[in-house]
């Protein structure tokens, strides 16, 4: 018969530290794939969130190309959403973002110093 508070006692290999952090790596791995895989809701929200405030603070007169800019983007990414590129319509989401809020802060500076 097995002593079960010896094997509880003993060292178990599964809590080595070694297969703790390869664990940790896959898990993490693994996270990352879904965030890509899945789409980019709250980005393309943020893209459309910052080109409404872009166009609030002026950037239609004061930095039209950037506002153009970011427009395109966030339709490019709409088109790759649509195809279920999630990759390339998170990442043209976010740079639409970027643009959006550049055109935002030209508006302002702009409308400070004519």
């Amino acid at each position: 018969m097995v002593n079960i508070l010896a094997v509880l006692r003993a060292p178990s290999a599964l809590m080595c530290p070694k297969f703790l952090r390869a664990g940790m790596v896959v898990s993490l791995l693994a996270a990352l794939a879904a965030c890509q895989n899945s789409p980019p809701v709250q980005e393309m929200s943020d893209a459309r969130q910052a080109i409404a405030v872009a166009r609030d603070a002026g950037a239609e007169s004061h930095a039209a190309a950037e506002l153009g800019q970011a427009i395109e983007l966030l339709e490019l990414a709409e088109r790759e959403l649509g195809a279920q590129d999630y990759v390339r319509a998170r990442r043209n989401a976010l740079q639409a973002k970027s643009k959006a809020l550049e055109a935002r802060k030209l508006s302002e500076t702009e409308k400070q110093f004519p």
